[in-house]
C-alpha cells in the first residue's frame, strides 16, 4: 500500500471530492461554456443578426464541445501536456455517445483516462508511443461501455418530465419547471432531453421558466461574489458553471429552484407562455437568449399560421417577468433568507478559476 500511495503521490494522483466532484466539475463547465455555449450564443446572434459567417463560426464551436470539456478535466487534473491532448478523442467518443448524459458521461471517462495517462506518463523512453495510446484506449474504451448507459441514465428524466406534462396545468408548470431546470444544471444536457421530448406548448413554456429560473437565479444571486463577469457568464452562458458549489453546499440550489417552482406555474396558469419554436429552445434558458427567443420565434409561427392574432403587451410583460424580473428577484430574496440563516455563507458562491497543471513528469 505504501507503494501504491507513492506511485499516486509522485504521478499526482488525487482521490478525492474535491478533486473529481469539485475541481474537474467546475473545470468541464468551463469548457462547456468554451464551446456549445459560445457557439449558441454565436450562432443565435447570427441568426437574429442574418450573418451566415456567425452561424457557422458557432456551429464549429458547438462540435467542439465534447473535447473542450475533456481537456478542461484534464488541464484540473493536472495532467501531462500529451495526457491531454489525448483526451481530445477521448471527449469526442464520450460526449457523442453518450447522448442527452453527454457531459456526465465526458467528466466520468475524462477522469478515468486521465488518470491512467498520468500512470504511464514519463514511465518509459517510448512515452510519446504509450501515453496516447493508454489514454485513447482507456478512454475511448470506457466511452463505448458505459457513455450509452449513462445518457440512458440521463434521458429516464425524460419520463419523469412526460409525467408530469399530463398532469393538470398547476402541478405540472411546478414540476416540470423545477426538473428541467435542475437538468439544466447538472451535467447533462436538458436542451438533447428536451428535444427528445418534442417538449412544447404550455409544457415547453414551463420549461424555459424552470432553465431561466437557475440561470438567472445563480447569476444574481452570487453577483456579490463574481461581479459582472459572473452574472454574464452565468445569465446567458449556464449555471452549471456552479455545480463545483453545489457540490460543496447544496442548499445553494434551493433559491433558483424555488423560483422554478414559482415562475413555472405562473408561465402556464396566468401568462399561458407557450414555446411553440423548436423544442430544443426549450431547455436551453437564457444561454444566448435561447429560451426566450424560441417563445417570441413560435409567436411568429403562430400569427402566420392564424392561430394567434397578434403580440399583446401581456405576452411581452409574461415573457420578461417569467424569463429576467421574477428569477432575479426571487432567487435574490430566497438567497438573502438562507444567508441570514446561516445556509449561504460568504464565498459559497464564489467561481473559482481552474488550477494551472504542473510540468510533465520526464522518463527515466
Amino acid at each position: 500500500m505504501a507503494a501504491v500511495k507513492a506511485l499516486m503521490e509522485r504521478k499526482g494522483i488525487e482521490v478525492s471530492v474535491q478533486r473529481y466532484l469539485i475541481d474537474a466539475m467546475s473545470a468541464m463547465a468551463q469548457g462547456l461554456f468554451a464551446s456549445l455555449l459560445m457557439g449558441t450564443i454565436l450562432a443565435t446572434l447570427g441568426q437574429q443578426l442574418g450573418l451566415q459567417v456567425l452561424v457557422d463560426v458557432g456551429n464549429f464551436a458547438k462540435g467542439a464541445a465534447g473535447p473542450a470539456m475533456a481537456i478542461a478535466i484534464g488541464y484540473a487534473l493536472k495532467a501531462p501536456s500529451l495526457v491531454l491532448f489525448s483526451l481530445v478523442a477521448v471527449g469526442v467518443a464520450a460526449n457523442q455517445l453518450g447522448g442527452a448524459g453527454g457531459p456526465l458521461a465526458v467528466l466520468v471517462i475524462a477522469i478515468v483516462a486521465s488518470e491512467c495517462g498520468k500512470l504511464v506518463s514519463g514511465a518509459t523512453k517510448i512515452d510519446i508511443l504509450v501515453t496516447p495510446f493508454v489514454t485513447i484506449m482507456v478512454g475511448c474504451g470506457l466511452s463505448i461501455l458505459i457513455a450509452p448507459p449513462i445518457g440512458a441514465a440521463a434521458s429516464s428524466l425524460g419520463a419523469l418530465i412526460m409525467w408530469a406534462t399530463e398532469l393538470q396545468p398547476l402541478a405540472m408548470g411546478v414540476i416540470v419547471s423545477v426538473l428541467v431546470g435542475v437538468a439544466l444544471t447538472l451535467p447533462i444536457s436538458s436542451a438533447a432531453i428536451c428535444a427528445a421530448l418534442g417538449l412544447t406548448g404550455l409544457a415547453g413554456g414551463a420549461a424555459v421558466a424552470g432553465c431561466c429560473a437557475q440561470m438567472v437565479g445563480f447569476a444574481v444571486m452570487s453577483f456579490k461574489e463574481n461581479r459582472w463577469g459572473g452574472l454574464i457568464s452565468q445569465g446567458i452562458g449556464t449555471s452549471m458553471l456552479q455545480m463545483g458549489n453545489i457540490v460543496r453546499n447544496p442548499r445553494i440550489w434551493i433559491p433558483p429552484t424555488l423560483a422554478a417552482a414559482i415562475t413555472g406555474p405562473l408561465a402556464t396558469c396566468v401568462f399561458g407562455m407557450t414555446m411553440d419554436g423548436a423544442a430544443i429552445s426549450s431547455g436551453m434558458g437564457t444561454c444566448g437568449l435561447v429560451g426566450p427567443l424560441g417563445v417570441y420565434t413560435g409567436w411568429l409561427a403562430n400569427i402566420e399560421a392564424g392561430s394567434m392574432a397578434a403580440i399583446t403587451g401581456f405576452d411581452w410583460a409574461g415573457l420578461v417577468l417569467i424569463c429576467l424580473v421574477l428569477p432575479a428577484v426571487l432567487s435574490f430574496a430566497f438567497g438573502q433568507l438562507l444567508r441570514k440563516m446561516g445556509w449561504i455563507k460568504e464565498g459559497d458562491l464564489k467561481l473559482e478559476p481552474v488550477a494551472k497543471p504542473e510540468p510533465a513528469a520526464k522518463a527515466e
